[in-house]
């Protein structure tokens, strides 16, 4: 009879304990919206409709850029676009993500850079008006700017 009470007991504590842990669990991270659509400009090299794409796991972000308008010249081999995506930040300094991460290209074939890494905090607003996209391919540097908001909105991280 003692041993049934112990295991018991000891059942019980081990459940308060996982119900305890699930309370205390962190709150997984969210940055809304997941993507936006911005109209960039990159000189020579052209411009148009852009895709950027958020996630976020606690204050670790990425951002990724697609563009069906913006096209590359030359064919282009993966992870071989050096790239710095400048985010500008409503609620303080901006935020800079950056990475060689690119899928292999044929001359021809749409511009799809990321995911790139960045740091964010809680309560960021990141918006691409105000920021830039810089690209290094084969040693030439390929700017891109917006001239206006991205929509629907600016990333908000959580």
């Amino acid at each position: 009879m003692r041993g049934k009470r112990i295991g018991s007991g000891a059942a019980m504590l081990v459940g308060a304990l996982a119900v305890t842990g699930l309370a205390l669990a962190p709150s997984a991270a969210a940055v809304t919206p997941l993507t936006a659509n911005v109209t960039a400009s990159c000189g020579l090299f052209g411009g148009g409709a852009a895709t950027l794409t958020a996630t976020q796991t606690g204050t670790a972000a990425t951002l990724k850029l697609t563009s069906t308008a913006i096209t590359t010249p030359i064919a282009i081999g993966a992870n071989s676009i050096s790239s710095t995506l400048t985010m500008a930040n409503s609620t303080g300094s901006a935020r800079v993500f950056s990475g060689t991460v690119n899928p292999a290209m044929p001359a021809g074939s749409t511009i799809t850079v990321g995911p790139l890494n960045g740091t964010v905090a809680s309560g960021d607003s990141l918006n691409f008006y105000g920021g830039s996209l810089k690209m290094v391919v084969f040693g030439i540097t390929v700017t891109c700017t917006t001239s206006a908001a991205q929509t629907p909105g600016p990333f908000v991280f959580s």
